[in-house]
C-alpha cells in the first residue's frame, strides 16, 4: 500500500481509523482506502451515516455560537479528529476574534494534520492524548499556556463518547474535566444512539458491528444514560434533543430522516 506524502511517519495505514472514516463521510481527502472501504461496510447497513455526520457538525457549530454569545470564549475540543472547514476555531473566531481553542486527539493522522493546518496560529493548539486519560489532558503544556481554567471554558465531546465502552469509565472522565472547570463552563455533547435512527436496531446493529470488527466498539447508548454524562450542570434549552432539534436555524421537518439519529445537549456548570 502506497502511503501519502501527507501521511506521519510511523503509522498503521493497514488498520482503519474511525476519525479518518468520519473524513471520508463528510467528504474529506485525508483517509486512506482501509478508511474507505469499512466505511463502506457500515453504510451498507446504515447508507445514512453522511447525513448523521453532517447533522453532528451543524450542531457543533450552533452550540460553539451559543457558547461565544454567552461570554464563553475559551474551548477544549477532545476527539476533534481530521480539521475541516467549518471547525471549531472557524466558528467561535467568526464571533469573537479572541477565541482559544485546543483540539485533543489519539489519533496520529488527526494530530499531524491538525498541526500542520493550524502551523504558526498562536490561538490555538493540539494535544496528542487520550479521552480515557483526563489528566493528561487538563495538565498538557498546551492546555496550560492558552487556557485559563479560572475562567468559564466550552468542554466538547463531540461524536467521542460513544467510542468509550463502560470499562473505560467514561462518566469518571467527564466528570474529572468538568471539575477542573470553572463555573458556567459548558458539556457540548452528542452521542449515538438506537432512538430516532429510521431503521430496525437489527440493521442499525450492523454498523455496530463494522465498529466492532476493527476493534472501535460503537456504543449506543439511551436518552437516560446518556442524560448522566451531563451531571453536576444545569441543562440548557431544549436539554437533549435529537441533533437537528437543538436550537435550529432552518426548518427541522426539512431534515433527513438520519439526521435524528443519536442526541446532542449542553450543560452549564453551577
Amino acid at each position: 500500500m502506497e502511503r501519502p506524502a501527507w501521511a506521519p511517519p510511523g503509522i498503521d495505514i493497514s488498520v482503519p481509523s474511525v476519525s479518518r472514516m468520519y473524513d471520508f463521510y463528510l467528504g474529506g481527502s485525508h483517509n486512506f482506502e482501509v478508511d474507505r472501504e469499512a466505511a463502506r461496510k457500515a453504510m451498507e447497513f446504515m447508507p445514512g451515516l453522511p447525513k448523521i455526520m453532517q447533522a453532528n457538525r451543524a450542531f457543533m457549530r450552533r452550540a460553539v455560537r451559543h457558547a461565544v454569545d454567552n461570554d464563553v470564549t475559551q474551548f477544549l475540543d477532545i476527539g476533534s479528529g481530521i480539521p475541516t472547514f467549518g471547525n471549531v476555531h472557524e466558528v467561535a473566531r467568526a464571533a469573537d476574534p479572541a477565541a482559544r481553542v485546543v483540539y485533543v486527539d489519539h489519533d496520529p493522522v488527526a494530530v499531524a494534520h491538525s498541526r500542520a493546518v493550524l502551523e504558526g496560529d498562536e490561538g490555538t493548539a493540539v494535544v496528542a492524548a487520550d479521552l480515557r486519560k483526563p489528566a493528561d489532558i487538563l495538565h498538557s503544556p498546551e492546555v496550560s499556556r492558552l487556557l485559563d481554567l479560572e475562567r468559564p471554558v466550552a468542554l466538547l465531546l463531540v461524536a467521542v463518547l460513544h467510542f468509550l465502552e463502560d470499562e473505560d469509565r467514561p462518566y469518571e472522565a467527564v466528570t474529572e474535566l468538568l471539575d477542573a472547570l470553572a463555573p458556567g463552563s459548558l458539556l457540548v455533547l452528542t452521542h449515538a444512539s438506537y432512538e430516532g435512527i429510521p431503521l430496525s436496531q437489527e440493521q442499525a446493529g450492523g454498523t455496530v458491528g463494522v465498529y466492532r470488527n476493527i476493534r472501535s466498539p460503537l456504543v449506543m447508548r439511551s436518552d437516560a444514560e446518556i442524560t448522566r454524562f451531563f451531571e453536576g450542570t444545569e441543562m440548557v434549552d431544549p436539554g437533549l434533543v435529537p441533533m437537528p432539534e437543538w436550537r435550529p436555524e432552518s426548518p427541522v421537518e426539512e431534515e433527513d430522516p438520519y439526521a435524528f439519529s443519536g442526541f446532542a445537549g449542553v450543560g452549564r456548570k453551577a
